[in-house]
């Protein structure tokens, strides 16, 4: 067999989209390993499964959810800054509803409070998606307003205060157990197919991208694209009040002011790490989960390694930069062709003869 042939199929390996964000995520997985040799253990205790892994994957939920839903509005050309302030608002009205109940342990109580928070994240997404697509503001500028806006909401529905609550099937959502695993965890996953089933098995993915390739040819064509622009908000909400349901049932309290702080920049990032194009077109649904475990997994080795708290958001910059270098083709292409004249010239050049060894 040829060298060439014998390379050729890894050089296709490293072409697929999925290959380098998985690579990146496995080196930080077995990184963790010289630090805390058992990182990789899953056991079971009482029932549930406990392990490293396991909680990545269970605090990685919401993340993912938020991502999820970024995804499919960077696919349309768009961008989303309000969900972490949707985030809050979730939770804040989840938990003020059932703080208020007369019986909180209910369940009833706990679908109106989930009803209601999904109906003003259906909300709060139509507008961003109404004024998008509709009115013509820039994304980032629409969503700017309810990014700053929403937080105060969310404070003003708690009162400034952080309001907590007693609720065994609210706990449930971000804090529980089911079939041994956490309910976060088998959330999220649903979630993540329905998502991926829709997208890639019916027109719909192949609708976003074309809107978000070239709006103005995908309209001649007939393709509604202010309609799919404006769903890609709405359910970009939809999975910013899921995360902030589970964010906020983890620790049976709803905080206006943090909740979901910054979730919006760890989604776009997650998003740019998975290969989604942030210029709109093409999206990768797995992409997107592996860069919302990697970000995740890069916060759970800055903790189990010790780096000091002031450094910590230093170190994962430095990280995220040398992930996005690994996976950029330019940069890797640069660096070979680098590698390739480097070796060129350390070969030893061939002397020509002289005229007398010719004449000899």
């Amino acid at each position: 067999m040829s060298t060439a042939t014998a390379v050729g199929p890894a050089k296709a390996l490293t072409r697929y989209r999925l290959f380098w964000p998985a690579v990146v995520l496995a080196a930080l997985l077995l990184a963790n390993l010289a630090f805390t040799p058992d990182f990789l253990a899953v056991h079971v205790q009482g029932g549930h499964l406990y392990g490293s892994l396991i909680d990545i994957l269970h605090f990685g939920a919401p993340l993912i959810l938020v991502s999820l839903g970024m995804t499919l509005v960077i696919a349309t050309g768009g961008i989303d800054l309000s969900v972490g302030s949707t985030v809050a608002i979730a939770g804040a009205l989840a938990c003020l509803h059932i703080s208020k109940a007369a019986d909180p342990g209910s369940l009833g109580t706990v679908l109106t409070a989930v009803g209601i928070a999904l109906g003003t994240a259906l909300a709060l997404g139509l507008v961003n998606g109404v004024l998008v697509a509709r009115i013509g503001v820039q994304p980032i500028i629409a969503t700017l307003i309810l990014m700053v806006a929403g937080r105060g909401v969310a404070q003003l529905i708690t009162d400034g205060q952080i309001i907590t609550v007693t609720s065994a099937p609210y706990q449930l959502i971000g804090g529980g157990y089911w079939l041994t695993a956490p309910f976060a965890i088998l959330l999220s996953a649903l979630v993540v197919l329905a998502t991926a089933l829709l997208t890639r098995s019916t027109a719909l993915g192949l609708l976003l991208e074309s809107v978000g390739g070239n709006p103005v040819a995908s309209r001649l064509v007939g393709i509604r694209a202010m309609r799919l622009v404006a769903l890609g908000y709405v359910f970009c909400a939809l999975c910013a009040a899921l995360a902030g349901l589970m964010i906020s049932s983890n620790v049976s309290a709803a905080d206006g002011n943090n909740a979901g702080l910054w979730i919006e920049l760890d989604a776009i990032l997650a998003v740019v790490l998975g290969g989604t194009s942030l210029g709109g077109g093409r999206f990768s649904i797995g992409g997107t989960v592996l860069g919302a475990l990697i970000i995740q997994t890069l916060s759970t080795t800055v903790y189990t390694i010790g780096i000091p708290p002031e450094t910590t958001l230093v170190f994962k910059a430095f990280v995220v930069i040398v992930v996005c270098l690994v996976q950029s083709p330019v940069f890797r292409a640069k660096l070979a062709a680098r590698g390739i004249r480097a070796r060129r010239t350390t070969r030893p050049q061939a002397v020509a003869p002289t005229k007398r060894e010719v004449g000899a």
